[in-house]
């Protein structure tokens, strides 16, 4: 036992008795590590689950949320209906504040439509509502959300809609600060570094089983374990599947992994040349790859390979019939000699640090393996907040390394990253287009299904990616809390509790 600890333990034993006998609640504390750096306390700008929409859930509220059943809950909404095609209705708790004591009431959640939709205000998540046409109040506790088409998934979506106070916004800046209605409230956040939390003694919703919380960012994988083992962390994540034996051998930690919901992809943007317009070379770019490879060395053949699309088959809209690129370098070397483009050819490789499991590593295989087929790569490595303001204002390099997921697990969520209308779209294929256009306002649920895999199957022959594969959920906790990772990427202190 170290120094320190022979004088912590004697100073927190008085401290528990004295508690006890005293009738005092013992304070709880949880520590959670993101391996990537804050962007925005702003939900309307947020457009990562991890680490700004995990994040962001202790402080604010959604309409409904997914729970770890991954079933659709009510949180600020008590229920919902369709009214008919084109109108859901949502009933509202009564008597909900925000921590300054402003109403969460359906003025608010009306403005918080419109704040979003507001072309001026240029939200990054604007295209994941434009389904709307109008939110009408009916009366404090309930409005009507009418769409300019049937929406089946509408509900869904909105599990990552969360709710800001009106007035409060008007005079403050919700990128740095917050005033929620959600189970925590800020004690202090430094950006890019960490977001420390208390529990909110008037929260309307179920207390939470920790009265503190930290989101703390540490970006090398290595300190993220030396932390855990120390006892100095509770949750993290993004861990080489090589270290997992060594994390649960050591009885300070317990270690694990679970499939994924996010596709790993090696990204085009295909608005630059010489990608653009050039089916051959981007297909030639799928079979320079060898992803079993990469999956065997690098994850621990733990991944799960891509079938040639971005669903899993935990999605709806998964199309199990679609077949992957096969590792075929000669035929990569044809292809790119059809493609026309004039070599030597360079391409920029933006690679943003620490979010992605192996990302760095992957990346570095990904560039040697496309050398050997006369494609040079210039890698560039950049914090994950830098690469995802360049990624959300259409700045992206010609190949980005990421993963995409969609917490709703359905195809038109997923599908919809490569419209247009969405900032970061790179891609624009007509036919494509007019597929997810259909299957997102077919109320048939088998004919939605083959609409979405004849659009997966569209996204194959075009490949605006690079198809890799599913990463493993990697995580580690310390032996005092229960929790689970999920195939949808939130992590929230109130999905854990004490063991």
């Amino acid at each position: 036992m170290s120094a320190r600890m022979k004088k912590i333990l004697p100073i927190a034993a008085f401290l528990a008795t004295t508690a006890l006998s005293q009738g005092i609640a013992w304070a709880e504390d949880l520590v959670i590590v993101s391996s990537s750096t804050f962007s925005t306390l702003d939900p309307h700008q947020a457009i990562s689950i991890q680490p700004d929409m995990s994040a962001i859930s202790h402080l604010y509220s959604p309409l409904v949320i997914r729970g770890n059943d991954l079933e659709l809950h009510g949180v600020v909404a008590e229920s919902w209906e369709a009214v008919d095609d084109r109108t859901w209705s949502f009933k509202l708790r009564p008597d909900i504040q925000f921590s300054d004591g402003e109403a969460l009431d359906a003025e608010a959640v009306k403005w918080n439509f419109e704040r979003i939709l507001d072309p001026e205000f240029q939200s990054r998540t604007r295209a994941w509502y434009e389904a709307i046409e109008e939110v009408k109040v009916v009366s404090p506790t309930e409005v009507h959300i009418i769409t300019k088409a049937p929406s089946p998934s509408l509900p869904s979506q909105l599990a990552m809609f969360f709710l800001l106070p009106p007035e409060w916004t008007e005079g403050h800046n919700p990128s740095i600060e917050a005033n929620g209605s959600g189970p925590y409230e800020v004690v202090s956040y430094t950006p890019g570094e960490r977001l420390i939390m208390k529990a909110r003694a008037d929260y309307f919703g179920e207390k939470p089983a920790f009265d503190n919380v930290e989101i703390r960012t540490i970006v090398d994988p290595s300190a993220r374990i030396a932390a855990l083992l120390a006892g100095e962390v509770d949750i993290i994540g993004e861990l080489p599947p090589s270290e997992l034996d060594r994390i649960k051998e050591s009885n300070a930690a317990d270690a694990g992994w679970a499939d994924a919901g996010r596709m790993l992809v090696i990204r085009f943007n295909t608005e630059k040349e010489p990608l653009a317009g050039n089916v051959a070379l981007r297909q030639a770019l799928n079979y320079a790859i060898d992803k079993q490879m990469i999956n065997d060395g690098l994850y621990g053949g733990l991944a799960t390979p891509s079938n040639c699309q971005l669903m899993t088959s935990a999605y709806f809209g998964y199309n199990p019939d679609l077949k992957p690129y096969a590792y075929d370098p000669e035929k990569a070397r044809e292809l790119i000699a059809q493609s026309g483009v004039a070599q030597p050819v360079t391409l920029e490789f933006e690679v943003p640090t620490g979010r992605y499991l192996l990302a760095e590593e992957t990346a570095q295989v990904v560039a040697s393996q496309l050398s050997e087929v006369g494609i040079q790569v210039e890698l560039k490595e950049m914090d994950f907040a830098t690469w995802l303001g360049k990624y959300g204002r259409k700045d992206m390099g010609q190949l980005s390394i990421m993963t995409q997921g969609w917490t709703t697990l359905d195809a038109d969520g997923l599908l919809s990253l490569y419209e247009p209308s969405y900032p970061s779209s790179y891609w624009h294929d007509t036919e494509f287009l007019r597929l997810i256009g259909e299957a997102r306002v077919e109320m048939d649920e088998s004919k939605r299904l083959q609409l979405y895999k004849s659009a997966s199957e569209r996204m194959c022959e075009e490949a605006p990616v690079i198809f890799m594969f599913a990463p493993p959920v990697t995580y580690g906790t310390s032996k005092r809390i229960e929790w689970q990772p999920r195939p949808d990427d939130w992590v929230r202190a109130f999905d854990a509790d004490i063991r």
